[in-house]
């Protein structure tokens, strides 16, 4: 008899310092105010907190977000993201990060402490890789 695979646990919402997204109610908050989204940008903007520190390839949006299949050029994923970035004012930018050629990823917010911290330790494990 075979076990049951546990579900995976996906948290009610992301929450930093400057932004929260309410997975179950959908709706977003920028420090303190709402965010007021069309439902793509909604979509657009869960998709990446859900998956903080992901690269997303653009095909995987596309697929996802907006159901387009493979074969589907379209710069509807670029205007989608600068204007969710507007939404997010000057944060926008920290957030939602480009990788040319490639897609998207959601940077969570990072104190400069924890910005400093995160340096230390990708240095150190930079250090004990080997060559």
């Amino acid at each position: 008899m075979t076990q049951p695979q546990p579900l995976p646990i996906h948290p009610a919402c992301y929450q930093d310092t400057h932004l929260i997204v309410d997975f179950e109610r959908e709706v977003a908050y920028l420090d303190g105010a709402p965010l007021k989204l069309t439902f793509k940008a909604y979509s657009l903007l869960s998709f990446l907190a859900c998956h903080p520190g992901e690269l997303v390839p653009r095909e995987e949006l596309l697929r996802l977000v907006w159901g387009y299949g493979a074969d589907i050029r379209t710069r509807t994923l670029d205007v989608h993201i600068r204007r969710l970035r507007k939404s997010l004012g000057r944060y926008g930018i920290s957030y939602i990060e480009t990788i040319f050629g490639v897609g998207y990823r959601f940077q969570p917010f990072r104190t400069r402490a924890q910005r400093e911290a995160h340096m230390v330790t990708s240095l150190d494990a930079a250090e004990t890789m080997p060559a």
